[in-house]
């Protein structure tokens, strides 16, 4: 199977100038739309999944937002790794970056944190994302630890995507962990704009109490 030629006969000229607007990636839009990447990734084999997993770099942004749902649906942890490692320098956009989210880690979450500790150690900005990403989807709940709340405080970069991502982090964990949350919050141990960005999201969220919310909104600090 030709993946590329098989993803233009997808492409969806329409949607292309939606998706450069939202996304920023530098790559080449096809065009094709999240619902038919995802029903055509159950098409391909395992032979051609394994070779388009080692063709990196792609041509299009499609393709990347490919390679992310094939990543989700590998069940060896070793391998998903693997290619994870080989993958992640290329991201250069954040939908690309938050496609990918393995169902194999729920199960080898020591091997995730491991995983976790280097990943948001990397000078690349969606590195470093992704990274935030895993512990906030996998870690927020019976697996959290204030430690992992000092990893992602201890996070001093000015990427955007990564600040970005830093406040949802904490507006998710002030859903999951009130009150370890909201001391951070109170303590201010974030920088102003990660602060107020994550009070802002908390406060969108239907999740968030009106109790709660009042709450926030007295802690926003002034710029």
């Amino acid at each position: 199977m030709n993946i590329e030629k098989e993803l233009i006969q997808l492409k969806d000229d329409e949607y292309v100038s939606f998706q450069k607007k939202i996304t920023k990636t530098q790559c080449p839009i096809l065009g094709v739309r999240l619902p038919a990447l995802r029903k055509f990734s159950k098409t391909v084999d395992s032979k051609d999944q394994e070779l388009f997993l080692n063709e990196l770099p792609h041509t299009y942004y499609d393709e990347y937002m490919l390679h992310s749902i094939l990543l989700n649906q590998i069940k060896d942890i070793d391998q998903c790794i693997s290619y994870l490692d080989s993958f992640l320098p290329y991201i250069d956009n954040w939908a690309v970056c938050d496609t990918i989210k393995p169902v194999v880690f729920s199960k080898h979450k020591e091997e995730l944190m491991i995983k976790i500790k280097e990943w948001i150690q990397s000078d690349q900005e969606f590195t470093v994302r992704f990274g935030i990403l895993m512990l906030m989807k996998f870690f927020l709940d019976s697996s959290f630890d204030q430690e992992q709340f000092e990893m992602v405080i201890s996070i001093k970069k000015e990427d955007y995507y990564i600040k970005m991502m830093i406040a949802w982090y904490f507006s998710e964990s002030l859903i999951k962990q009130w009150n370890s949350a909201i001391r951070v919050l109170k303590e201010e141990r974030l920088d102003v704009w990660t602060h107020n960005k994550t009070i802002q999201k908390a406060i969108e969220s239907y999740r968030i109490s009106k109790e709660q919310k009042e709450e926030l909104r007295k802690l926003r600090r002034k710029k």
